[in-house]
């Protein structure tokens, strides 16, 4: 199984304001059921994070994090990740742990 990339701003902002938000000190998850059927996933990485080298890391570590969750996650799920000021210093485990518990706290892994 695989994720498609949320890009359209609109997209976004339903999550954002439709969706479940589950707060961690190292990555902020809004999640919301779509009629898709399939898993989707968007990324925010804000200037407050640092420049843009500390900005991709934050990416490339929450997408990896993302990767070795996938096969747990049931489908038809959006979600979207906001790295947070901690993000781009820790290890993508420690994110997937992160991950692991806000997704159990919500119901959606299997």
């Amino acid at each position: 199984m695989d994720y498609v990339p949320i890009k359209e701003n609109r997209d976004f902002r339903h999550i954002y304001s439709r969706g479940k938000n589950l707060v961690s000190p190292v990555i902020v998850c809004y999640a919301l059921k779509n009629r898709f059927g399939r898993v989707r996933m968007g990324i925010t990485t804000s200037k407050r994070i640092g420049n843009a080298v500390k900005r991709n890391r934050s990416r490339r570590v929450i997408r990896a994090a993302f990767r070795e969750l996938l096969p747990r996650i049931k489908p038809g799920y959006d979600f979207i990740f906001v790295a947070r000021a901690k993000t781009p210093y820790v290890k993508s485990t420690s994110v997937q742990h992160a991950m692991e518990q806000q997704l159990h706290k919500a119901g959606i892994l299997k």
